[in-house]
């Protein structure tokens, strides 16, 4: 007993905000000393819209009028109940008769609740928070005025569940005063993410998806199209709030940007206003509505009075498929998300089949065909209504409440209706078509009722309906698209789907051409900044969205082969860029191919120089017996020709692909062809010395440089060479590179010397012979004899110096495969200047002045 004052004491509590709770009164105590009770209901009873008795009742609450009745309350006496006003929304109804149809459908069914009679009582929330509080009080406690009971109040009046309401904020609210008492709420309509929330809303169950997967799906749908720059615009109400939170989260996963984000209520015309005129600023052309139908409306009557340029509208289930608004032809080409279309058997008929009978009992079916058809059923003289003739009918008009092609939401209350009858069938009988197993209303409990609710699993008119912890349904949406028909009239037309119990990936498809904005076949484009392509990166701009940026080319030796790329990549050490720098090809390989032109004119001055030293061979030998030839010493001459011959051929070692043989040889054989060239250049001048020195007094000196001591000198001179070459290929070789560092764009193929100081070396030495002989040849280019030989091993020693010191820096700076031209080059000149320089005039004398080539003409001194 004292508990049950307990709950009543909470209840009255709560009746001092609504005025409709039951409350309790003492009375005379009975026979057996028990206190009975006397249940009295604080104010006014709401009359429901629509009822009819049944075992159990099942609550409805729509919003069957568009506003709710402001009242200037005056706090003397005390408020009236809240109350209606305006048009009858004729959607909304259909609603409630989707209800009506489909608990009369299971009346008379013989597998369902057999035997067993459902009512229901359906109250007009009048899309109000306050009404649908009230109403929620109201099916909480019955309409009795006063009761007397022997058990307590807590139970009274109590419905077995309600279908409602048809937004979330309402829902929110009767949720919170039906959790405490187990009260099922199944809505049709409240997609608020928030309501999932077990916690706070312990007994609300929905058959329409959550918005958590429609946000998920606007953002995919934006992110399909290629649109990252969008406006997103809401009803300022727990549905657009909660709905344009989670489509914000969404979008900034999937890298959409939001260029502004507005709010606005219908009653606002001034943000309404403010709105609009975002939208007409904006520079993106995609615009994102999570908006209710009511607030669309007055926004896209806004934008009609001063049209904006065109925007490709994207919305959300709550407007996305109202008839009322295609009718702003601005917005063709608007695509969304909507509950899946579905057929309910018989429904069309019911809707459309209205009797005159039907009409006139109901205030709310009487009000809404007296707008419908513009007459009155009432006989009233001052009326500006024509008198309702009989003649009316619904197949006539074109409104919401005679669509009966599409269903969409109606279903959804449908499923509502029959999700709660099976838990109540679930809950009352057993698993027998026997109408004796089914229990009395008094052994049913609400709790039961909830619990079995939880468990319900069935498909209906093809249609499956259960629901997951958090009360939800699975969710399937429609993609809807309005085109335009052939008569030049919108329509929504379906062209994808969204499943959430397909595999990730595989959830959202489009499966049907779309129109654009104005009509157009192309999908616009609604970005900040346009792609930047491959070969470029994405540079944020200062202060603004990710989304907004600049395409800067990628840096020298860098690619990016995808659109919008973040960033650029190396290509590997030996690759370079194209010139669009979107891919890495190998780096071109260079080095001095006979197949180049330089390397060809090299190779036939190479070629010439030894067949030179071969013909001046050929005529040196001819002529051995003559003056000429044997007053130069002709071994010498001979084995001086023959090491210019082959330093000639080893500059072909330096043309080609460098390899390990190659590199090893060229070095060497240059450097020991050298040698044995300027020794025996060095000989000569050392004989013609001891041969003037000879012809003095009492000297020998021929003595001590004989033609064994020649030998010996030319043997030992080139064996220096030869053990400086071993040291240097047996230490450090030359061996073949691929230079990367002396030109980033190509590949040099060359022959790294291995140790510097075995080249270094291998040079300085033919360079201390070149200076010593060049210094010895300059004391004998005075010595008397009308052919001194001294002055032409001067000259040529002069042009060899030159060649060399110029050498130095040209191959230390020249690049690549100039190296080795410059390298080959010194070689060919300083090999030239010695055969012209020295062989030239005396194979001059030879072939065209014999007369000259005469030992008294030689020994002649001037």
């Amino acid at each position: 007993m004292e508990i049950s004052l307990l709950l009543m004491g909470f209840r009255l509590a709560l009746s001092q905000s609504v005025g409709s709770v039951f409350a309790i009164s003492g009375s005379d105590i009975v026979e057996n000393g028990t206190l009975p009770i006397k249940c009295i209901l604080q104010g006014t009873a709401r009359t429901p819209a629509f009822s009819m008795d049944g075992e159990f009742i099942i609550g409805g609450v729509f919003s069957l009028h568009y506003k709710e009745l402001t009242k200037i309350h005056s706090y003397t006496t005390a408020p009236e109940p809240p109350t209606c006003t305006g048009s009858v929304n004729s959607h909304e109804l259909r609603l409630a008769r989707a209800m009506i149809f489909a608990i009369e459908e299971i009346n008379n069914s013989t597998e369902l609740l057999p035997g067993i009679k459902l009512g229901y009582k359906i109250y007009d929330s009048c899309a109000s928070v306050s009404v649908a509080t009230h109403v929620a009080f109201q099916l909480s406690n019955g309409e009795d005025p006063v009761i007397q009971t022997g058990h307590n109040c807590s139970n009274l009046g109590v419905v077995m569940g309600v279908i409602g309401a048809s937004s979330s904020t309402p829902s929110i609210g009767i949720s919170r005063i039906f959790g405490p008492f187990n009260i099922p709420l199944v809505s049709h309509f409240a997609t608020c993410a928030c309501l999932s929330d077990k916690q706070q809303f312990p007994t609300f169950f929905r058959t329409i998806p959550s918005d958590h997967y429609q946000a998920d799906v606007l953002a995919k749908l934006v992110k399909h199209f290629g649109w990252t720059w969008i406006g997103a615009i809401y009803s300022n109400t727990d549905y657009g709030r909660n709905g344009m939170a989670s489509f914000l989260e969404a979008a900034h996963k999937e890298g959409i940007c939001v260029e502004y984000t507005e709010s606005f209520y219908r009653t606002e015309p001034q943000k309404i206003q403010i709105v609009a005129d975002v939208i007409r600023r904006s520079t993106s052309i995609v615009v994102v509505a999570f908006t209710a139908t009511g607030d669309m409306k007055l926004l896209f009557e806004e934008l009609n009075q001063q049209p904006s340029p065109p925007r490709q509208w994207i919305g959300s289930e709550g407007w996305i498929t109202d008839l009322q608004l295609m009718r702003f032809s601005f917005c063709a080409g608007a695509i969304g998300v909507a509950i899946q279309q579905s057929v309910i058997p018989g429904f069309g008929d019911f809707l459309l089949g209205l009797s005159p009978s039907e009409v006139a009992a109901s205030s709310i079916l009487t009000d809404f065909w007296e707008e419908a058809f513009n007459c009155s059923l009432k006989k009233i003289l001052d009326t500006k209504k024509r008198l309702c003739d009989g003649t009316e009918d619904l197949v006539t008009l074109k409104i919401p409440y005679t669509e009966t092609s599409k269903f969409r939401i109606t279903n959804m209350v449908y499923k509502a209706v029959y999700a709660i009858a099976h838990a109540i069938h679930t809950a009352v009988c057993q698993e027998t078509s026997s109408t004796s197993n089914c229990k009395k209303r008094s052994m049913l409990d609400l709790s039961q009722v909830f619990t079995k609710l939880k468990e319900v699993n069935f498909t209906q008119n093809g249609y499956h309906v259960s629901f997951d912890a958090n009360g939800d349904p699975v969710a399937f949406y429609e993609v809807v698209n309005w085109q335009k028909s052939e008569s030049g009239i919108i329509e929504p037309i379906t062209v994808g789907y969204y499943d959430a119990s397909l595999p990730k990936g595989q959830e959202f498809c489009i499966n049907r051409n779309l129109t654009w904005l104005d009509g157009g076949l192309e999908v616009p484009v609604s970005v900040c900044s346009e792609s930047c392509p491959p070969g470029t990166r994405k540079v944020l701009q200062k202060g603004k969205p990710i989304c907004c940026y600049d395409c800067v080319p990628c840096p020298e030796g860098e690619i990016s082969n995808m659109t919008d790329s973040p960033d650029c990549a190396a290509c590997p050490r030996e690759f370079w860029p194209n010139a669009e720098k979107d891919a890495c090809f190998p780096k071109a390989v260079e080095f001095l191919s006979f197949d180049e032109i330089l390397s060809v004119i090299l190779a036939v001055f190479s070629i010439s120089g030894a067949c030179l030293a071969i013909i001046t061979t050929v005529i040196f030998f001819h002529h051995r017996t003559t003056p000429i030839v044997r007053a130069n010493n002709s071994e010498l001459s001979f084995l001086l020709l023959f090491s210019l011959t082959l330093c000639f051929l080893c500059s072909l070692t330096f043309i080609g692909a460098p390899s390990e043989w190659s590199c090893m040889l060229r070095h060497t054989a240059f450097g020991i062809t050298f040698v044995l060239c300027i020794s025996c250049v060095l000989g000569k001048t050392i004989v013609v010395l001891m041969a003037f020195k000879a012809t003095l007094p009492g000297s020998n000196a021929m003595k001590w440089f004989g033609p064994l001591q020649q030998r010996l000198t030319e043997v030992a001179l080139t064996f220096i060479q030869v053990i400086i070459c071993i040291i240097w290929l047996v230490v450090s070789p030359p061996v073949p590179v691929k230079n990367l560092s002396t030109y980033k764009e190509k590949i040099i193929l060359e022959c790294a010397l291995g140790s510097a100081v075995g080249f270094w070396a291998v040079l300085g030495y033919i360079g201390l012979l070149a200076v010593f002989c060049f210094v010895l040849a300059v004391l004998a280019r005075k010595l008397p004899d009308n052919f001194n030989e001294a002055k032409m091993i001067t000259f040529s020693m002069l042009i060899f110096c030159a060649v060399w010191i110029t050498f130095i820096p040209a191959y230390v700076s020249s690049p690549g495969k100039f190296t080795v031209a410059v390298e080959i080059f010194a070689i060919l000149a300083s090999s030239f200047g010695l055969i012209l320089c020295i062989f030239a005039p005396k194979c001059f004398i030879i072939l065209f002045q014999p007369e000259k080539n005469t030992k008294k003409y030689l020994m002649n001194k001037n």
